[in-house]
């Protein structure tokens, strides 16, 4: 084996000290944007020729199916976020990620300023126009071959996919490729911490709700443990959904449930409130007063919105020969208790207290007072005096709340 030349010393050094560098990146869960612009910049400085880097993930997200980061030498970086889809998009399928993806190939090296290419992408007519030289792409996976579930064949498994872009003249050398493949695993290493913390923020967002998820990956994870704050308790439910669930077919059900908890979270959320849960048909969510101080004022705007977007939802439901439905929604405030409730291996992150028994018997009078919206004086004392359309529906005992409250609707 030839020793390497003074050249090749600098870039061996070089290597070595990205290694070190991008593995700390890894432990600091730097952002990925930040530490790949770092490492390019890097490489190219070590005399590897980037033009363009493209590094892909699998997203653990409801929605967002896959995440590519981009590094341009000339545009820098951006992340792209692709839809969760059941079937690939055509132009992907025609791409070369998506060969070394769905086939036992791992890498893929195609030099693009020669004649006749062995290897031809729609894409490369793209990197040509921009310069491009080589192109190399490679796979590796975040898990062992025993640890990939065989019945699992609507997704790829979990790893990274690198594609990487030379405008040299000559492209890449062998010895600058193998300088790319030492670094795969730290540079995989350093993805996965990423993704890791990205999964877990994604994931227990989509199940917990935002500010939920942010509490118990910040530690707040003791069984009942909680904190006393002051909110605004939104509880809201679908109309006649016993009689749609009779009617319709599973699949319809499902469909018109996420339909409509998709309008209903959109204005919560928009809003600055928290979703907490869904109950079948219902869904509770909170405007926390120290965090939204007009948090009265904010809820009762939520509540107007969700009655235009769900008219909305309904007149686009109807014209395209879908079931439709209305909804009904209780405002109350007062103190919660916030925090980890449940066993001991299940806990759910939730508000309790005299506040929320009261807001659920406040919805239950929507179909006594014959309105969709029902708020308490608690919350509509503040905000009367600059909502005239708060209408008064009279005081009432509620079943379990030791005080009479005064009813409101919008009008």
């Amino acid at each position: 084996m030839a020793a390497p030349t003074p050249d090749g010393f600098a870039m061996t050094a070089a290597l070595a000290d990205l290694t070190s560098w991008l593995i700390q990146q890894g432990l600091e869960n730097t952002p990925v944007e930040v530490w790949l612009d770092e490492c390019c910049t890097r490489l190219v400085a070590a005399g590897v020729p980037l033009q363009r880097v493209n590094l892909t993930v699998r997203a653990h997200h409801p929605e967002i199916g896959t995440v590519a980061f981009r590094w341009h030498r000339e545009d820098g970086n951006e992340r792209l976020d692709f839809q969760r889809t059941s079937e690939a998009p055509e132009d992907f399928q025609r791409s070369p990620l998506y060969q070394l993806l769905m086939t036992p190939v791992t890498e893929i090296r195609q030099r693009l300023n020669v004649p006749n290419p062995e290897l031809e992408f729609p894409i490369f007519d793209d990197l040509r126009a921009r310069g491009a030289t080589d192109y190399y792409a490679t796979k590796r996976l975040f898990l062992r071959q025993d640890q990939i579930d065989p019945n699992i064949t609507t997704r790829p498994p979990e790893g990274m996919i690198i594609s990487l872009t030379s405008d040299a003249p000559d492209g890449f050398s062998e010895a600058q490729l193998d300088g790319v493949r030492a670094l795969l695993a730290p540079l995989c290493l350093t993805l996965k911490c990423g993704a890791n913390r990205t999964m877990a923020e994604d994931i227990t967002a989509a199940y917990m709700g935002r500010d939920a998820s942010r509490r118990v990956l910040s530690g707040d994870i003791t069984r009942g443990s909680s904190d006393t704050i002051s909110a605004v308790i939104l509880y809201f439910d679908l109309k006649g959904f016993t009689r749609l669930s009779e009617t319709l077919k599973g699949e319809a059900v499902i469909e018109l449930l996420n339909d409509y908890f998709a309008e209903a979270v959109d204005v919560v959320e928009n809003n600055g409130g928290n979703v907490l849960k869904f109950m079948g048909d219902g869904m509770l969510a909170i405007f926390d007063l120290n965090e939204i101080p007009d948090a009265r004022h904010v809820a009762v705007k939520a509540a107007v919105e969700l009655r235009e977007v769900f008219a909305a939802t309904n007149e686009r439901r109807a014209a395209a020969g879908l079931y439709t439905t209305g909804f009904s929604l209780a405002l109350h405030a007062g103190d919660v208790l916030y925090g980890n409730i449940g066993g001991k291996t299940r806990l759910d992150f939730t508000v309790i207290g005299p506040a929320v028994n009261a807001t659920a018997r406040i919805l239950g009078m929507s179909g006594a007072v014959d309105q969709s919206i029902v708020i308490s004086s608690q919350v509509a004392a503040e905000v009367r005096a600059t909502r005239p359309d708060l209408v008064s529906l009279g005081q009432y005992r509620l079943r379990g709340v030791t005080e009479r409250l005064e009813l409101f609707t919008l009008d």
